[in-house]
């Protein structure tokens, strides 16, 4: 590129024709020159002296352009004026290039789409952090996701958000995107993946997409990313109520169930029927209990009390876990451990079962092509002849049968991980059971979580036709 020496830049200059790239420097405005191609406009930049870094550098100003259409020309003099503005704020100080980054960031953030928005919010959740942990033993370092529920979180976005949303502009998304996507999704009509719709009437599923788009756009709204200038999700039209889940296994139930997982013709793994005993005698979530390392036991299953310890990484309300073990949960994870690591051992010897193994197992699996069921198998509840149920069903069944067992609410809490808002002594502060008493009420847990042992094996030990009358009057005896 040849440099000629400083002359007048002229609007001829810009408007003639020229076989070669070259660049004009404006003897009028130190440090304006013109840029000029045969294949691109005319550009005009500046070179200056950075005050703070001292250092030279370039500023691009913009194009030539006559006015036409109702605009106004950016001809040679309107470019002067625009360098000599740039040269007062150097002047004052100011750093341009920093100034025109950040113009150039924002202008890029403008063009985010939710899809690349769903991706970076996820990236950033689930990116490790170090935290600080005070323990007996002093203070550790331990690192974790910076969200701990991140994986659910992309779930919900990647299902309902990102097929809807996902190439539409960040910026550009409005309330009433969000309205009536909520409103597909109650509907049954949105399109979740291909040749498949939403559930019908599910309000769980609106919800759970609220909570994650709504936590999706605050996140872009906030200083330091602004890809959005405020968040979309307000003023949206209220979900219907949600009823609340009250299934809980009858005594009769319990029966058919236990004593129909020990039965040689069901289909279902031996170890999944492990699991679901299990779940009922122990009052842990799925997630809890199937995971169970051997180093998560505290106390070994041979021991006169033994204890699992559930990290805080598999629990809901981001907490340790100290759940004892009764007679009979430890007589079940006994037969399903064996030699293993894992209390339920997976597919594969080196991890344990999936989190939604027994879910799968009590309704059955459906395996479909372009919407045709290829491969049905038959679930438990189906084969056992029991009313639909699921895992988390059963947390509720064990907490209703120490509430027949006439244990306190307060402990019956503990046992199901809930935090304690009142006891029999009156309300609990939620900051006590938060930050001041950490005490883990492992002998009130014991001693409840034996009762509801007690009283699963007294069910079990009944005959199947046993009436109402006849099962008190046994249990009077």
């Amino acid at each position: 590129m040849s440099k000629r020496a400083k002359q007048n830049i002229t609007n001829r200059h810009c408007t003639a024709r020229v076989t070669q790239r070259q660049k004009i420097y404006d003897a009028e405005c130190s440090g304006l020159y013109v840029s000029l191609s045969p294949t691109a406009p005319p550009t005009f930049s500046l070179k200056y002296t950075c005050p703070i870094t001292k250092q030279r550098g370039t500023h691009r100003l913009g194009i030539y352009r006559k006015a036409e259409d109702g605009q106004p020309a950016h001809d040679v003099a309107y470019w002067r004026v625009e360098a000599n503005s740039v040269k007062r704020q150097l002047a004052r100080g100011e750093d341009i290039s920093v100034k025109t980054r950040r113009a150039q960031d924002q202008q890029a953030k403008q063009m985010t789409t939710v899809s690349q928005l769903i991706d970076l919010r996820i990236a950033w959740c689930a990116e490790e952090i170090t935290v600080r942990r005070h323990t007996e033993a002093g203070v550790i370092l331990k690192t974790k996701p910076r969200f701990r529920a991140h994986a659910e979180m992309a779930r919900h976005l990647e299902r309902f958000v990102r097929p809807r949303l996902g190439p539409m502009i960040a910026k550009e998304v409005s309330n009433d995107d969000i309205a009536q996507l909520q409103a597909d999704i109650l509907a049954g009509t949105l399109i979740i993946k291909k040749g498949k719709t939403s559930k019908k009437d599910s309000v769980s599923s609106a919800r759970h997409m609220r909570k994650a788009v709504s936590g999706l756009f605050n996140w872009a709204a906030e200083a330091g990313r602004k890809y959005v200038s405020a968040s979309p999700c307000i003023n949206l039209p209220p979900l219907p109520r949600e009823e609340p889940r009250k299934r809980k296994l009858t005594t009769d139930e319990i029966r058919t169930l236990w004593h129909g997982l020990d039965r040689p013709d069901i289909t279902v793994d031996r170890r999944i029927c492990l699991a679901i005993k299990f779940a009922l005698v122990s009052m842990l979530r799925s997630v809890e209990l199937l995971h169970i390392h051997r180093d998560e036991l505290v106390h070994d299953l041979n021991s006169a009390k033994p204890l699992v310890m559930i990290p805080e990484e598999r629990v809901k309300a981001g907490r340790e876990i100290h759940q004892p073990l009764s007679d009979l949960a430890v007589e079940i994870a006994k037969e399903a451990m064996g030699n293993h690591q894992w209390m339920f051992t997976g597919r594969w010897e080196g991890e344990p079962l999936n989190r939604k193994a027994m879910a799968c197992a009590l309704r059955g699996n459906r395996t479909k092509r372009n919407g045709k069921v290829l491969v049905r198998s038959v679930g438990l509840c189906e084969q056992l002849g029991i009313a639909p149920f699921t895992p988390h069903d059963l947390r509720r069944t064990a907490a209703s049968l120490l509430g027949s067992l006439k244990v306190p609410r307060s402990i019956i809490s503990m046992c199901l991980d809930h935090t304690v808002q009142k006891d029999e002594h009156g309300d609990v502060s939620p900051v006590t059971g938060k930050h001041y008493d950490q005490d883990p009420r492992v002998k009130e847990k014991r001693e409840a979580l034996q009762k509801l042992a007690d009283e699963i094996r007294r069910i079990i030990s009944e005959p199947a036709n046993m009436n109402k009358t006849e099962a008190a009057v046994r249990r009077a005896a």
